[in-house]
């Protein structure tokens, strides 16, 4: 089953809601991440490929989570803080979400993209084409700079 994520409604930083249609015409990566992980040093990362690919069409969206191990308790502005003084991470980051259990968007869309199920822990990533469908699902431990990320994205955005 194709999943297209072009309808969901999700909560912007200020409390407003979004649509991620809004994003259409741009290669995504989702994520959920958490600022007491040890996956957090992947902020590095994700903020490298937004740098490399941002001019080309490509977006990071970063949805704090705090449903694995309690690793992500603090407020909105404590993680944006956090993400920019500690790994200059200027990517767009959404108020917080669930990812597993009760989910709210966009993981309950999300989490219907193979292998369909909630996400496992921190930092699953979700790629996204131009046109909202979900390309490819990747767990916590590929990290952005992996090889299997960056062609998949290169991919999406036909470079």
């Amino acid at each position: 089953m194709s999943v297209n994520v072009s309808k969901v409604i999700v909560k912007a930083a200020n409390g407003v809601e979004k649509s991620l249609g809004e994003y259409q015409g741009q290669v995504l990566l989702i994520v959920n991440v958490a600022s007491r992980c040890g996956f957090t040093k992947q902020y590095g990362g994700l903020q490298e490929l937004q740098n490399k690919y941002k001019n080309k069409g490509f977006q990071i969206l970063g949805f704090p989570c705090n449903d694995f191990g309690g690793q992500e308790p603090g407020t909105l502005e404590e993680i944006q803080k956090f993400c920019s003084t500690t790994y200059q991470a200027t990517f767009t980051l959404f108020e917080k979400v669930h990812a597993k259990g009760t989910t709210t968007e966009p993981y309950t869309t999300l989490n219907q993209a193979q292998p369909a199920g909630d996400v496992d822990w921190n930092f699953e990533k979700f790629l996204i084409s131009k046109e909202g469908n979900v390309l490819k699902r990747f767990k916590s431990a590929v990290e952005p700079n992996s090889e299997e990320l960056k062609i998949a994205i290169e991919d999406a955005l036909g470079v």
